[in-house]
Parts: structure tokens; sequence; C-alpha cells
């Protein structure tokens, strides 16, 4: 059977970046990085990743923007440090959460002008309308 997680992380068009990530668990206060984004979630590097399903509140600094986004997300699926690999180091790949329309089009608005400063509106026009066929 197929995670619908996996069909996620291979349709979504992800660009590396890395971002500094602040949560909290229990009653620490954690601080980890992306690894990755895209417009349905991220990648937080850790070595304590979050169980499966776990949701929870995030800000993420985004260079550019004055405020940290403040973001609802779902741990979709776990990378634990003994499951590591050269490729894929530990941490936990997240879905956002929308408590609104308007907070999914803030977020992708954001996410895509991440992009498009970082990639290049040619290079960013190319890879979206790929991985929109």
């Amino acid at each position: 059977m197929t995670d619908p997680a996996d069909d996620d992380r291979r349709n979504a068009c992800r660009l590396p970046i890395e971002l500094k990530v602040e949560y909290k668990r229990l009653n620490s206060f954690f601080a980890d990085y992306t690894r990755n984004i895209s417009r349905g979630g991220t990648f937080i590097r850790t070595d304590k990743p979050l169980g499966i399903g776990t949701e929870f509140l995030f800000r993420m600094k985004v260079p550019k923007l004055e405020d940290a986004l403040v973001l609802r997300g779902r741990v979709q699926w776990v990378v634990q440090p003994d499951q590591a690999t050269d490729d894929q180091g530990p941490g936990m790949g997240i879905g956002f959460i929308y408590d609104s329309e308007a907070s999914r089009e803030r977020i992708r608005t954001a996410v895509e002008k991440l992009m498009v400063d970082s990639l290049g509106p040619v290079l960013y026009d190319k890879i979206i309308k790929h991985s929109d066929d």
C-alpha cells in the first residue's frame, strides 16, 4: 500500500533551503533548521523528531520578512538518527495545516516569493510549470 505522504514528497516542488525553525515540545523550546520547503510543507532537521501525526505550532524565520511565519503543521513522516543516510539526515517531514483559505494563500505567497528570490524568476517558472504538468 502506498503512503500518501510519499506521494506528496514526490509531487511537490521543493526548494533546498535552510531556515531557522522554533517550536515547543513538552516544556522545552527547540530551534532546528529546515532542509527544504514547498508550498505544502517542509522538512525539519532534528535528532529528536516528534511522532507521526503530531500537530504543533512552529515559527519559521524567512529572510526579507519582518516577522517570522507562524505555522501549524502535522508530522507526516520521520527519519530517526539511526535511519539517516548521507542523502537524508534525521528529522521530520511536516505538512502545513491551514486555518483558512486566507492563511493558505499567505503561506503559499511567502513560499513562492522565497523560491523566486532563491532561484530567479525564469528558473522558478520552468520548475513550477514542469511540476504542475
